[in-house]
């Protein structure tokens, strides 16, 4: 038995979804792409595969199994490269997972810099605001922004840091005041992020360390922080957003920060990858890109200008 061949074919059935597919992959015959994998259950004295009329689906074992067995391929295509059998550049197509308004705003006007750079590597880029699982989805890298990175055998490099600001269109500000402190954020309309990871409650902290959290009643909530930020834009209410998303509005006197000295936090932007001992050059020359893309200061810190300094008072006024 060919056990490099078994495992290939293995991987190609449950990524093709059967039999019949992943011959016309590999170009064998749908018996030998299942004697392949029969042979390999034999050798591992396992069963890897249910297998109905209608379905394919992994055991627990063959589940832990295509992991690694993945990992071995992967591990071989390296050194296929290495050896000089294929090309020393990128190649292929890279799966980038991004969150929605950071991808649209920081991530994608800038892939056509990695691209020219790197001819042979194609950019599939998914935008979504919940955490992917790389291995289990097929994603190469994945964009995250969070306060802290969860233990994982992940590989992680922070890229940039985001700092989370409360703010309010002017006119909201004319009509209904500006909070003097983050208690009185209770008697304001507030708007919810729902994926946020505090959910209602909203946990400012100052310069001296002191952190206060209100738990709000949010008038309007969005998956979206553009959806958020377009609220507050048109008087909605009071947002607590990520600086890459408000800054140019603050900027441009759309909307005004409240409660300045006060911050939602900083987080953390990590670029991450699978663990493997071996990666794809794809994915290294992406990881090494995007480290480098936001230094030395990333594009959504504005400098001071005639409007980037305003700030709320009580009277609903900027100064």
């Amino acid at each position: 038995m060919d056990r490099l061949r078994a495992i290939e074919v293995f991987v190609t059935v449950v990524d093709q979804g059967s039999f019949a597919a992943a011959a016309d992959v590999l170009d064998l015959s749908r018996n030998m792409a299942s004697r392949h994998v029969a042979d390999l259950e034999a050798y591992l004295g396992a069963r890897l595969l249910n297998r109905t009329t209608r379905s394919l689906s992994l055991t627990s074992t063959g589940a832990a199994y295509i992991e690694r067995a993945r990992e071995i391929l992967a591990q071989l295509d390296e050194a296929d490269r290495v050896a000089g059998l294929q090309t020393l550049t990128p190649q292929g197509r890279l799966a980038l997972s991004a969150p929605m308004s950071f991808g649209v705003r920081h991530v994608a006007p800038h892939l056509g810099q990695y691209t020219s750079a790197h001819p042979n590597v194609g950019v599939d880029m998914s935008l979504n605001d919940r955490t992917v699982d790389l291995v289990e989805e097929g994603f190469d890298v994945a964009i995250r922004i969070t306060g802290k990175m969860a233990d994982s055998n992940l590989i992680a490099r922070r890229i940039a840091s985001v700092e989370v600001i409360l703010c309010a269109s002017p006119d909201y500000l004319a009509n209904h005041g500006s909070p003097e402190t983050p208690k009185s954020l209770v008697d304001h309309r507030c708007l919810g992020y729902t994926l946020g990871q505090d959910g209602n409650a909203w946990s400012l902290r100052n310069a001296a360390g002191t952190v206060e959290q209100v738990r709000i009643s949010p008038a309007v909530s969005a998956n979206s922080g553009d959806a958020i930020e377009a609220l507050a834009i048109a008087g909605g209410g009071l947002a607590l957003q990520p600086d890459f998303i408000a800054n140019a509005d603050i900027a441009s006197g759309r909307l005004v920060r409240v409660l300045p000295g006060w911050t939602g936090g900083v987080l953390g932007v990590y670029a991450v990858c699978a663990g493997r001992l071996y990666e794809p050059l794809k994915v290294r020359s992406f990881m090494d890109w995007i480290a480098e893309l936001y230094r030395p200061k990333p594009a959504w810190i504005i400098d001071s200008g005639p409007k980037r300094g305003k700030t709320a008072t009580s009277a609903g006024k900027s100064e």
